[in-house]
């Protein structure tokens, strides 16, 4: 497996393990992004807590985003305004401005690349589509037009530019953030009872939680099994091929991703529901052979993201029955911005105060959506397919994926080696 050009070029704080019974007022279970945002913010706060990590912080989805700061998601806000209304979708459009203005405002103290940069999200072939996102982003507040994104190597039937969003290296900007935090490292939780954390490494006992483990990994509540699902997608870092001063992405689930790092291009694309076929990289590989024929190919990755039911992210009280409980998942390919406005929400909610966002983006709100249905089909299907090896998540049958030698479960997205050990979660154990 190739590693992200952040990982290659970021050098690594690292931190204890856990070394004896602990007590904190706010454990945080999970070291990627959402995590230590919301240690951060905890600290700022005043608030004790403690986050542990089961391998090392951002060694997980984290170190394989892309790291586009912006409040433009595909083509959210034309969907939003007409599935929940205009006062919703400004609520969620206000939230990832005011984290964009959080990542500037934190960043002018930390080397980590902060460039202002315009956003694109084209289409290929549906120019009335980009329009109505256009009219529905600016009935918002945002400024945005139509633009023909010509930078692209190909023609598209237009695209939305909204100006002045950013892009940065995440884990340059990351591991800055959590120097002083306090976190420990190989400290796996291995049994969570009401108010204690059982780790490898002892006992932690808290007033609040906060699961922030990329796909949430306590089953008995929130039924997350059947909200989330995972689609992967891949990633060539480029040298010698355009520089563009822009960040682009395809309205499509299975389109291309544009932006510029440096002196290198990274083109992302190849996408696909985890545990179904894709392009994966030999799709951006054949691309860039016939856009780019003089690129090499510096390093490659791929990383997947928790998809919602209806395209906003989970984040607030994990269920009806655990109010002492909080989640951040499901930021739907967003994690940049997502990760900071859940960190805002959840030292709220952990203090009790209001917050403007916090309705929208609840977990306890309705599952009544198409994508349910599809959840549950898949989660089945899984369930009754008689191969092995099995999923220890919740018994599903795994995949092979050939383009990345490992087995992927098709239901909730955990993926493993071929020796069996785990690399993805929501499963927290290797496959037996």
């Amino acid at each position: 497996m190739m590693h992200s050009i952040w990982s290659e070029t970021a050098e690594r704080p690292s931190f204890p393990s856990l070394s004896e019974t602990k007590s904190t007022d706010v454990l945080i279970i999970g070291g990627g992004i959402a995590g230590i945002l919301c240690a951060h913010s905890l600290k700022h706060a005043g608030i004790d807590c403690i986050l542990v990590e089961a391998d090392e912080i951002c060694s997980g989805i984290t170190q394989d985003t892309t790291a586009k700061i912006t409040l433009s998601h595909g083509l959210l806000y034309d969907k939003m305004i007409r599935r929940f209304g205009e006062d919703k979708a400004r609520l969620y459009a206000d939230a990832q401005s005011a984290a964009i203005k959080e990542y500037a405002r934190l960043c002018r103290d930390i080397d980590c690349d902060f460039e202002r940069k315009d956003s694109y999200v084209y289409s290929l072939d549906n120019r009335k589509k980009i329009e109505q996102e256009a009219d529905a982003l600016k009935s918002l507040g945002v400024k945005a037009e139509v633009s023909n994104a010509g930078q692209l190597p190909f023609p598209v039937a237009g695209a939305v530019r909204v100006g002045d969003q950013a892009q940065f290296h995440p884990l340059k900007f990351l591991y800055a953030i959590a120097k002083d935090l306090p976190i420990y490292e190989h400290t796996k939780v291995i049994n969570l009872i009401p108010h204690k954390a059982v780790t490898n490494h002892g006992a932690i006992t808290f007033l609040k939680l906060i699961v922030a483990t990329h796909f949430p990994i306590y089953n008995k509540h929130g039924a997350y099994f059947l909200k989330l699902y995972q689609h992967r997608s891949y990633v060539l870092a480029l040298k010698d091929a355009p520089k563009m001063n822009g960040m682009y992405v395809d309205e499509c689930d299975t389109g291309m991703s544009f932006r510029t790092y440096g002196d290198l291009l990274l083109l992302g694309g190849g996408g696909h529901r985890t545990g179904k076929r894709g392009g994966c990289w030999q799709e951006l590989e054949a691309f860039a052979k016939e856009h780019y024929p003089h690129a090499k190919t510096v390093t490659k990755w791929a990383t997947q993201d928790c998809m919602t039911l209806d395209g906003i992210p989970y984040i607030g009280q994990y269920s009806k029955s655990t109010p002492d409980t909080f989640v951040a998942t499901g930021f739907n390919k967003w994690g940049m911005t997502n990760a900071m406005v859940a960190s805002h929400i959840l030292c709220d909610l952990v203090q009790k105060k209001e917050n403007p966002y916090a309705n929208i983006f609840s977990p306890l709100r309705t599952v009544l959506r198409p994508q349910l249905a599809v959840n549950a089909w898949e989660s089945a299907v899984g369930l009754l397919t008689p191969t092995a090896p099995r999923c220890p998540h919740l018994g599903c049958a795994l995949k092979y994926n050939r383009a990345e030698h490992t087995w992927d479960c098709p239901c909730h997205g955990s993926r493993f080696t071929e020796d069996g050990e785990l690399i993805n979660n929501p499963a927290t154990d290797d496959k037996k």
